[in-house]
């Protein structure tokens, strides 16, 4: 469990991480290229406006406008080309004394490109282009981006490189800390855990001192309704001791070496036969649909545990002449327990608690049944010991419990 904690701390830790980093690079890098396009945009307008040159304040110091900053070096620095078309949208004439990139043929084949693409402005290859239109006729003006996108590209290699080199880092280092950010809780657990096995342990002499001193007044006095109902207590408080101290030990964490291949079918058809005849004597039934040789790799104990507990849940809470269906299948490489029971009086709203400790759906029925809400909270253990999952819904009326474990090597072979 404290692995798993681990594992997820680590996860949610490096996804937080990696998205916020993705977000502030992909606002870097659309903003670089939204500004990288805007500025496109304002020379090809002042080119359009100024009859193809760039247009200097008084004395010929530098303007800007809209954001561009204009020199006397920026007609040299600025690669452009104008296109005029006459009203059939043919080309009348090129302006290309600006551009060496291009000759004519270049020149009219990526303006038939964009009047093909029926589009006012926008990037053809690395050109920057806008149409305009005046009494009929068009103009188009054609910008060489290629060192303004060009940086944008070098932008977006620095900063995914920056990204990956942030979260890397980051990752090694939560590596090497997680065990010390979860270590106040580890140590609180571990103090539980401690607690409750302690306790179990110390309430075990008391009882075992009540449990003779009645013995002693039933030998003595004989036996009545008041030493009757001592030893009902004993025996209850005692049972709860048992499930106290299986909680403690079945969230402790599994080891993979103990793990060794069984078939769970078996598990399944045992505990069903036993079950069954429970069931019977409460005026219940008990219905099994069991894949015959369904094997997995796991403690076979815990699974016992898992599957008896889930029966006995159901039994317990089923409601008069009612049917409890146990369902187990392997699909692909999960297999999938099922155990359901119809309870009418069942909150929908109770569901997700009854995994909780000590938790009782039905207090009045539960202390009719002996049930203390342990036994759900150890299958919950056992089921995330394997590295499966549980889960619990009430559909038409029937209080369902899903178990998907993972499965072994396969099945054995009929005989």
């Amino acid at each position: 469990m404290i692995q798993a904690l681990r594992r997820r701390f680590l996860m949610i830790a490096m996804l937080s991480l990696t998205g916020t980093l993705c977000v502030i690079g992909a606002s870097i890098n659309l903003g670089n290229l939204y500004r990288i396009t805007r500025l496109s945009d304002t020379a090809i307008e002042l080119l359009y406006q100024n009859d193809g040159t760039f247009p200097l304040a008084d004395g010929g110091r530098p303007d800007v406008a809209g954001g561009f900053q204009i020199t006397e070096e920026t007609p040299f620095e600025t690669r452009y080309c104008i296109v005029h078309l006459t009203e059939k949208r043919e080309v009348r004439e090129v302006e290309m004394e600006h551009i060496a990139a291009l000759d004519r043929e270049k020149v009219v084949d990526l303006v038939s490109e964009i009047i093909r693409d029926g589009k006012k402005s926008g990037f053809n290859g690395y050109y920057r282009y806008q149409v305009f239109e005046k009494d009929g006729e068009s103009t188009i003006v054609v910008l060489n981006c290629f060192l303004q996108l060009q940086s944008v590209y070098n932008v977006l290699q620095v900063t995914l490189l920056v990204i990956v080199c942030c979260v890397t880092l980051v990752f090694f280092l939560l590596l090497l800390l997680s065990g010390r950010v979860i270590r106040p809780f580890t140590e609180n657990m571990e103090r539980q855990k401690r607690f409750l096995t302690d306790v179990s342990h110390e309430l075990k002499t008391p009882l075992g001192i009540i449990s003779a001193n009645t013995g002693v007044l039933e030998l003595t006095r004989g036996k009545d309704e008041w030493t009757e109902s001592i030893r009902n207590q004993v025996k209850r408080l005692d049972s709860l001791i048992k499930d106290l101290i299986e909680l403690s030990k079945s969230e402790e964490s599994v080891k993979e070496s103990e793990f060794t291949e069984f078939c769970i079918s078996h598990i399944a058809e045992n505990n069903a036969d036993s079950f069954r005849t429970l069931a019977q004597s409460q005026g219940k039934s008990l219905v099994a649909g069991i894949e015959p040789q369904v094997r997995m790799r796991g403690q076979e104990d815990s699974v016992t545990r898992l599957v008896t507990i889930l029966l006995d849940n159901g039994v317990k809470y089923c409601d008069p002449a009612g049917t409890v269906t146990l369902d187990l299948r392997q699909k692909g490489r999960q297999i999938v327990l099922r155990v359901s029971n119809p309870c009418k009086d069942m909150d929908p709203a109770q569901v997700p608690h009854l995994f909780d400790r000590f938790y009782r759906a039905d207090s009045s029925r539960s202390r009719q049944s002996g049930g203390y809400g342990i036994g759900l909270s150890i299958a919950r253990a056992v089921t995330e010991g394997h590295k499966g999952r549980i889960s619990a819904s009430y559909e038409a009326g029937n209080v369902v419990f899903t178990a998907v474990l993972p499965g072994g090597t396969g099945k054995n072979p009929q005989p």
